[in-house]
Formats: structure tokens, C-alpha cells, sequence
């Protein structure tokens, strides 16, 4: 490593970033001391690496200084207002007036405008003078009232001076554990407001310094969007948008449900602009520079002129940041005739960025860029050795070795970040990233050249794209809905990717050193070492290796070494060997992390206004109740509103903290009826993970969502079932159900005209009063959950549940009281009644709730009546994910994720 200061300074500055971002003080310094333990043994052994110890550890110690600095000065001037925005009063959110630059692209998506601003003053409503501020980063969302203000809001630019009249909020936290922090995520990026403004009249923009760095920026987001208007003329709608990222880096207008997809086989970085991007337009401007028969010093000039440009027009996401760097560093080099590695050009890029930005060490983007890009660098070549020499087939194992180190290298952070990994990705990289980035890539970026030069040629091209595109698009269709191949898993530690890593590195040095046995096993050290040093170059074909002619090497027995011939094997071996069990431990643990716990857990996740209960039996089970789902209240003619990419609660947030939490398959899914704030997101959540069997009301609703729903269900060959008085679900030792009912008997009585998937299924359009209700028995707590039960069916259920208590008695079980109540319809004014109360007695009542809910819910008397029957009261909305854990010895555990835990 000394011979690679770079790389060993720069790890030392993340590990220094790492240590202040995420530790203590205390942390930090018991960090640095380790560090120098590490850096003095280091230097003990040579007595060359003194000075190079002393620089990384004062690199340690100045990126912790700037991550601690930027932390400081990551505040905002706005504190007292947005202190009133968090406060729950009817006047939390201040009106303001903000006067600044618009620093962003507009993005324009239906009926809202988002894009940031950095404000100069802010004058708060009854305030008489403005405030001034130091550049105070704002996020402004204007949501349009017509459709012709698109238009309007289409020339807005970056660079722009602007004055927004709204009301400043702050950023939603994470509500359920492990979910998305929207308020972190902006921090991260220096933004501790939202602006939110209503119609284009409360936006003035005027033209700002024709030289400032934001306008500069904004004729770059000008000729980005002709660009991506010209690939539009150019390909079919259902293409555009892929070809826009696939070229331009331009990825807001790609198919969401496409995205997906690729996202499912491990493919989204074909649609980053990266390395590979970089590399075909170095290429192509090289080579007509070439033509131009340019000196070689003049061309490499112009190239390194012409990369930031590109970096530009790509969009500057991280990873062609890097790219960029990278490129431009290994230009230069080459100019002065001083290239080294690419291992050295990647440390350098990444040492650059974090000095620019401490923060982008927590950017995925940036970590994924430049782990994969070492690991390639690192790896690429012990794995190639290992493989057959052959001319014939050089290309698909040089092709080969690239995506299995590429995958091996992705997968401790795509376990980590996305919880889902598909076998099938290693053959889709195989086949799709050469195809994609020497076929479909040039003629997307040709066609896109040509368009106004030679437009025939140009739509000759397209027309070839667009014919790989159909091929792409078939080929990961097919492979994305092969569901057994794909493993969904926990989130792990943070020390798990860490341990995955360094196996992986241990599995190279092995590969190193068998490929590389020298004939006498004294040399074998300094050869093992030489290897470890060397690294694949970026350019050209200069490697240090030459292992031709390099077999075992083992010598013979007449020479005297056979021990050390064997110790040397030995050792090797027992080092794969290690390697190996180090890997694997850590997978199997990681996909069965609670293998051995016993405790069940009921969590009652934040979806707003709307059901979706998680629970895990003590033998690690899984049921769902509901799947959350936001209601539409959208008019016919207002399509124009609707988003590229909307939200859905089942997508967005329930399907994340299932794989999140090591949900491999749904063993049973209860759906309690079927209004949309309980089914919405159900289509998601069993479009992705493995639903064994239903239990619902055995009614039909005539809605998109219920047809949807079932529709999905009985294509997918899932068994439902009718959810009937008395009957009881055994789900596994300590776990049962017991159904008190669900919808009257009159209802399944021979019915005509219900349609005709489900002609026996009868028609129900008022779906409250028949919600399934149910008894869920953990160890020897029980749980009440009762839909949107109204005051009629709760009046009926009691009577069912006397019934069903008589048959229980005779096994000894005693219905109530309960220990925990799902309050029925959100705490609705015609549910909860005092006899419903009176009967079950319970301890605690959970209700989830929506916090800007226009229905009033939680109603006061039913808060009332709750709180005169001594229950404890948990609130989603308040309080956020209420978890219940129940433990073996018949202990009850109640976390909420906005409050601290309690016991009972």
C-alpha cells in the first residue's frame, strides 16, 4: 500500500468523514486511536511508510474536523418558524414571502412545481421588516390550480430571480421504524424547509446575473430539455423516456413501472450516466479529432476541455462526477506522461468529492460508484485467471469476470440499502449491459446527433434503437416475473457489510496467491505482495503481471523444501477455506436473522388514513392486515393533475418495510374489507412479495381497487377464503385465530347478476358494517381487530361472540377482556361504542389515523369513551408505527416510533 500513498490517504480521510457522521466524541477518538495503532504497526514494518502514517492519520483527523464544521454550520436561520411549523396548533405553519434564486432545475409533474430556492430575505406575515438570511436553502412546491399554468411555469430557470408567497413547513420524519426521513434526507443536502405556495400567481420570477453559476447551470438545463424534446420527436412514447436516461442521464420521465423492473434484476445503473458513458464520448470525440490530424498533446488538451462539459450536460450525478474525475485526472496524467493506475485515479476522484462535500459520503449513488469501480479495478483480473485462456471465446470471459466481480462487489450494499436480490440478475447483466452499451447506447446518442444534420439517417437509427428497446424491454419483462428467484432480505448491520467486504477481499488475496505461487516458496511473500500492489491499469495494456509458464511451483523432495511446499499449501488452503466460512456465516445469518427469537410482534405501521397491521408469530410467520391506501378524490377532466410517479402508500411504504424487516412471504393476508384506505396497497405488496393464502369477507365491491385486487389474487393462484363465525386459524404453536365474523349470512344466499369473475361473490357496496373481525392469540395475549366495524355490526358481533365464547369455553379459553384493541374505523364517531367497550374491557386501544384527515378522526367522544374505560390510547398519528412485542413469558413491550417506549 505505500506504494499507493493515495489510496491509503484517502481511506483514512473516509474513514475520518465516516467516524464524525455517524459517532460520538468518544466514538471519534477511540476511531483515531485505533487508526494509529493500525498505522503505527504499518510503520514499524517499513520504515519508508513513517511520513506516509503521519499524513493519513492527519487526514483522519482534518475529514473529521470538516464533517464536524459542516455539521455546525448545517442550521438553519429560520429556527423559530419552523419550531411553529412542528408545533400541533392551528397556526403552526407561517405565511412568508421568500425573495431569492431559483438553484435547481423546474421540475414540472402534474399539478406540481418543485424546485429550490436560495433565499436572500424572508418577510413573515405581521412582520414588519424583512429578515435577512445567508443564503438559506429552500425547497419550494407550488401545486397549479389550471392546467394552462404548465405552461407558465415552464419558463421559469434556474438562475432566475424569484419572490414565493406561501407557507413554510417542516419536512415529514420517518414515522415508522426504519422508514424513509424526508427531513434527514434534506438536511443532507443543506435544506431544513419546505415552501409550499398555491397557484402560479404567488410566483414572481424575473432574469437573474447572465454570469452567475446558477444561470450558467440553467442554459445547461435548457439544452438538456431541447435535447430530451428531440428524443421525444424521435422515439415512441413508451421509449422516450428510457432512451432520455439511457443517453441524457434524464431519468424524471421514465416509466416508473419500467424502472422497477430493471430495478428488480440489479440493472438501474445501465440508466446512470457513469464510467461507460464517459468512455464512448472520450472515444467518439477522439476519434474525430483524429481526423483532424490534431497533435496528441492538443487532443488530450481538448478532451480534458470537454469532459466537464459532458459531466454537465449528464445531469452531475455522483457517479459521473466520478467518472469525470477520473477521466480528467488520467487525461492529464497521460499529457504529462505520468499515468499511474486506476486504483490511484479513483482515490484521487473521491478524495476530491468529499473535500468539495463531506455529505456525498452518505449519497447510495456515490457509494455504489465508487465501490463497484474499485472492486472492478481490485478484482476483475484474479478473477479472469482463474478462468480458461481462450482467443476464440476471450470476450465473454473477459465479460464474464466483469459482471461476477461487479455483482459479488454490489451485493453488501444492494442487500443493505434495497433488501431484495434476484439470481437471474447475474445472466440479465451478462446480456443486457453489452447489448445496451455498444448497440442501443451509440445509436440512441448517433440518432440524437444526426437529427438535424442528416434527419434520415437519423430516423434510421432511431428505428434501430427503438427494435433493441422492444428486445431489452421483452427480455427483462420475462426475467423480472420469475418471483422464486428473487430473495428478499433484512436489513442488516452496518458491521455485516463490513464483514461481507472483507471476505470478498480475502477471496481475492487468495485468488492472488494461487494463481501467483512462485517456484521457490521463499520468494512466495514478496510475490504475493507484488501482486496484492498491482492493480488492473486504466489505460492501455500495460499490466505488471506475466504469470505464463507459472504452474504450482512446488519443489521436489530431493531438494529439501517439501515442508515448506506443504506449510505453504496448508496455509493457502486453510486461508480459502476462511475466506469461504466467512462469507458464508454471514449470508445465512443475514437471510434468517431471527432465527432464534421467540418473541411475536404485532406493529401497527403509520399508513395514514388508512389500516395495514404487521404481525410475526414467535416462529417466525408472518400475517397481514390490510395494506393501507390512499383515497382519490380526483374529478373527471383532471387528468392533467396526475403524476408521472404518485404516490402509493402499498408501494412507497409498506412493500420498503416488509423486505426491510425479512418478510420472505405473506402466510396469511387478512383483508378486513374492501374500501381503498384498507386494499390500495395490497396490489403492490402482492405484486412483490409471496402471498400464501387470503382471508377477506367473501363479498365483491364494484371499484377498480377490489377488481384489481381480486383479480391479481386469483391470476396469482392464491387460495381465498371466506372469513365465517367460529372458525379458528391455527398458525403455529403459540399463535391462533379465532374469526367472531364477518359479513351476514344473507348475503351469500343465491345471488343473480354480481358479474362475472366472481358470479357467486355477492356485490357490496357499503363495505364497514361487513369488515372481518377476529381474536389474534399470541402466547397468551390477545388482540382484537375489527375493520371498520360500525355501531350495527358491532352490536352483531357481540352476539356472535357469545356464541363463539361458549364454543371456546368448552376448550377452556375465555374471550375477553382483551389486551389490545384495534379501534374500529379510525375512531369514527359511529364506531366504538360503550357497550362494544363494555364487553371487551381492553387495555390498550391502538387507532390508525392520518394526520390531516379531513373526517375528524379520532372523534372526541369516542376518545372520551376510551379513556373513561381506562384504556391506554396509541395513535398513529401522534404517536407514529406502534409496535407490540409479546414475549415468551407472556410479556407485553410497546414501542412508538415518535415517543418513548413503555412497558406493561
Amino acid at each position: 500500500m505505500t506504494r499507493r500513498p493515495i489510496v491509503l490517504f484517502t481511506i483514512c480521510w473516509i474513514i475520518g468523514s465516516a467516524a464524525a457522521a455517524g459517532l460520538t466524541n468518544r466514538g471519534i477518538l477511540l476511531a483515531g486511536g485505533a487508526l494509529a495503532a493500525a498505522l503505527l504497526a504499518m510503520a514499524m514494518r517499513r520504515r519508508e511508510a513513517w511520513p506516509l502514517a503521519a499524513a493519513c492519520l492527519a487526514a483522519f483527523g482534518v475529514a473529521a474536523g470538516e464533517r464536524m464544521w459542516a455539521d455546525a454550520r448545517n442550521v438553519t436561520a429560520l429556527q423559530d418558524l419552523l419550531a411553529a411549523a412542528a408545533a400541533a396548533v392551528p397556526s403552526a405553519s407561517p405565511a412568508v414571502e421568500a425573495e431569492g434564486t431559483i438553484i435547481s432545475a423546474v421540475e414540472i409533474d402534474g399539478d406540481r412545481v418543485q424546485f429550490r430556492v436560495t433565499a436572500h430575505t424572508v418577510r413573515v406575515e405581521g412582520e414588519q421588516a424583512p429578515r435577512k438570511l445567508s443564503a438559506e436553502r429552500l425547497l419550494v412546491q407550488v401545486r397549479l390550480e389550471e392546467q394552462p399554468d404548465q405552461a407558465v411555469a415552464a419558463r421559469w430557470q434556474r438562475g432566475d430571480r424569484v419572490r414565493v408567497a406561501g407557507v413554510l413547513e417542516l419536512p415529514a420524519v420517518a414515522t415508522n421504524f426504519g422508514g424513509f426521513d424526508y427531513r434527514r434526507y434534506l438536511s443532507g443536502q443543506r435544506m431544513h424547509g419546505l415552501l409550499k405556495a398555491k397557484g402560479v400567481a404567488s410566483v414572481q420570477t424575473a432574469a437573474g446575473p447572465a454570469l452567475s453559476k446558477a444561470s450558467l447551470l440553467g442554459r445547461i438545463d435548457a439544452i438538456r430539455d431541447a435535447l430530451g424534446s428531440r428524443m421525444e420527436d424521435m422515439y415512441p412514447a413508451e421509449q422516450a423516456g428510457y432512451m432520455k436516461g439511457l443517453v441524457l442521464g434524464i431519468r424524471e420521465d421514465l416509466d416508473p413501472d419500467r424502472f422497477r423492473q430493471f430495478s428488480q434484476l440489479g440493472l438501474t445503473h445501465i440508466l446512470a450516466i457513469s464510467g461507460l458513458h464517459v468512455a464512448v464520448f472520450l472515444y467518439v470525440l477522439g476519434g474525430l479529432l483524429k481526423l483532424l490530424r490534431m497533435t496528441r498533446e492538443r487532443l488530450l488538451l481538448v478532451m480534458i476541455v470537454a469532459v466537464p462539459l459532458y459531466v454537465l450536460l449528464a445531469g452531475g450525478s455522483p457517479s459521473v462526477i466520478r467518472a469525470g474525475i477520473m477521466a480528467m485526472l488520467g487525461l492529464t496524467a497521460a499529457r504529462l506522461g505520468k499515468l499511474k493506475d486506476g486504483l490511484h485515479l479513483l482515490a484521487a476522484a473521491a478524495l476530491l468529492m468529499l473535500v468539495y462535500d463531506p455529505y456525498l459520503l452518505e449519497d447510495v449513488g456515490f457509494q455504489l460508484s465508487f465501490i463497484v469501480t474499485a472492486g472492478l479495478i481490485i478484482g476483475v483480473q484474479p478473477v479472469r485467471r482463474r478462468m480458461p485462456e481462450s482467443k476464440r471465446w476471450k470476450a465473454l470471459y473477459d465479460l464474464a469476470a466483469v459482471t461476477i466481480v461487479a455483482q459479488a462487489v454490489s451485493f453488501p450494499l444492494t442487500v443493505y440499502y434495497f433488501n431484495q436480490f434476484h439470481l437471474l440478475s447475474l445472466p440479465a447483466n451478462f446480456a443486457l449491459v453489452p447489448f445496451i452499451s455498444f448497440i442501443v447506447m451509440p445509436l440512441g446518442g448517433a440518432s440524437l446527433l444526426l437529427a438535424d444534420i442528416w434527419h434520415p439517417a437519423a430516423s434510421l437509427l432511431a428505428k434501430g434503437a427503438e427494435i433493441g428497446n422492444d428486445l431489452t424491454f421483452g427480455f427483462v419483462l420475462r426475467l423480472s416475473e420469475v418471483d422464486r428467484f428473487r430473495f428478499i432480505w433484512a436489513k442488516p448491520p452496518l458491521w455485516w457489510v463490513v464483514v461481507i467486504y472483507a471476505a470478498l477481499g480475502l477471496i481475492v488475496f487468495c485468488l492472488n496467491r494461487r494463481s501467483a505461487a512462485p517456484p521457490n516458496p521463499e520468494q512466495e511473500d514478496a510475490a504475493v505482495q507484488n501482486l496484492i500492489e498491482d492493480t488492473q491499469p486504466l489505460l492501455g495494456s500495460g499490466a505488471s503481471f506475466n504469470l505464463r509458464g507459472h504452474g504450482d511451483g512446488f519443489p521436489t523432495a530431493g531438494d529439501g523444501r517439501d515442508s515448506k511446499a506443504r506449510a505453504s499449501r496448508l496455509l493457502r488452503h486453510s486461508t480459502a477455506a476462511g475466506a469461504i466460512v466467512t462469507l458464508l456465516l454471514p449470508l445465512l445469518w443475514a437471510y434468517h436473522p431471527d432465527w432464534n427469537n421467540r418473541d411475536a410482534l404485532v406493529s401497527f405501521i403509520d399508513v395514514g388514513q388508512g389500516d395495514s397491521i404487521l404481525v410475526r408469530t414467535a416462529e417466525g410467520k408472518h400475517l397481514l392486515i390490510d395494506g393501507g391506501g390512499i383515497v382519490s378524490f380526483r374529478k373527471k377532466g383532471d387528468e392533467w393533475k396526475n403524476r408521472r410517479d404518485p404516490f402509493e402508500v402499498g408501494r412507497k411504504t409498506v412493500v420498503p418495510l416488509l423486505q426491510q424487516r425479512g418478510v420472505q412471504a405473506i402466510d396469511l393476508l387478512v383483508i378486513s374489507h374492501l374500501d381503498s384506505d384498507h386494499i390500495r396497497g395490497l396490489h403492490a405488496i402482492i405484486s412483490s412479495i409471496p402471498v400464501k393464502r387470503i382471508l377477506w369477507n367473501g363479498t365483491f365491491k364494484a371499484s377498480d381497487d377490489a377488481r384489481t385486487l381480486l383479480l391479481t389474487a386469483v391470476v396469482r393462484g392464491i387460495p381465498l377464503y371466506r372469513a365465517d363465525e367460529g372458525q379458528r386459524w391455527e398458525i403455529d404453536g403459540s399463535t391462533r385465530m379465532t374469526v367472531i365474523g364477518s359479513s351476514d349470512e344473507e348475503w351469500f344466499k343465491a345471488v343473480e347478476g354480481t358479474g362475472d369473475m366472481m358470479p357467486d361473490v355477492p356485490h357490496v357496496e357499503e363495505q364497514n358494517g361487513q369488515s372481518v373481525a377476529f381474536l389474534l392469540h399470541l402466547y397468551d395475549r390477545t388482540f382484537l381487530f375489527a375493520g371498520d366495524a360500525d355501531a350495527k355490526e358491532e352490536r352483531t358481533l357481540i352476539e356472535r361472540a357469545d356464541r363463539v365464547n361458549h364454543q371456546q369455553l368448552q376448550h377452556k379459553q375465555q374471550l375477553a377482556p382483551i389486551d389490545v384493541m384495534k379501534v374500529s374505523h379510525h375512531g369514527s364517531k359511529t364506531s366504538t361504542t360503550a357497550e362494544w367497550l363494555a364487553y371487551w374491557q381492553p387495555k390498550t386501544a391502538v387507532i390508525s389515523v392520518g394526520r390531516t384527515n379531513v373526517y375528524g378522526h379520532p372523534n372526541a367522544d369516542v376518545l372520551t369513551r376510551l379513556h373513561n374505560a381506562g384504556t391506554q390510547i396509541l395513535r398513529t398519528d401522534r404517536d407514529g408505527e406502534v409496535q407490540i412485542r409479546v414475549t415468551g413469558k407472556n410479556g407485553m413491550l410497546i414501542r412508538t416510533m415518535l415517543h418513548n417506549p413503555n412497558e406493561s
